[in-house]
């Protein structure tokens, strides 16, 4: 086999799987773990974003994933605020990993693959497609059912499903 351009690299990556994580589900947890038997490190990055108002601090959301993750050395998690693509390159990183759950996760995620790719050549995406049992679940869903009273057990770690209650719990008060 021929090989065009430079040498092949080694796979020792850092990879990054950027999102808001509010709150972390089994369908996050799962990518978490399939990500990191591929890639040498990933960085779960915890967002910043202005724009939303969520259920759950940035750092109850880091602590949240760091606890679920102790055991696992490949595994750190920060938060960044600003472009990922500016993130990725302070952190010496080049790989983005995505998850996609339905063909119209696919679009947008594309769509943000190349203006990623334009912003910074060198910086891949990783698409990695949820496992079927979680296909339905976002944190969204989690939310909106545990704001209802519903069992969001099988939806999230029972570190998570815990903090929810409090959270809901201290709504239900006021």
């Amino acid at each position: 086999m021929k090989v065009i351009g430079s040498k092949p690299q080694s796979l020792h990556a850092v990879a990054v799987f950027p999102g808001s994580f509010d709150p972390v589900t089994v369908g996050h947890i799962d990518l978490i773990q399939r990500s990191a038997m591929v890639f040498d490190e990933v960085v779960v990055a915890v967002a910043c974003n202005q724009e939303k108002t969520p259920l759950f601090s940035v750092s109850e959301r880091i602590a949240m994933i760091s606890n679920i993750f102790t055991d696992n050395n490949r595994v750190k998690v920060e938060t960044f605020d600003g472009l990922l693509i500016d993130y990725l390159v302070n952190r010496g990183a080049k790989v983005i990993i995505r998850g996609l759950r339905a063909v119209s996760d696919f679009e947008y995620e594309f769509q943000m693959a190349l203006m990623n790719r334009k912003l910074a050549p060198g910086i891949e995406t990783f698409f990695m497609t949820s496992s079927a049992l979680y296909t339905y679940v976002s944190s969204r869903i989690v939310k909106e059912l545990a704001s209802l009273g519903g069992d969001v057990s099988d939806l999230v770690h029972p570190l998570v499903e815990k903090e929810i209650k409090i959270k809901y719990s201290k709504y239900a008060r006021n």
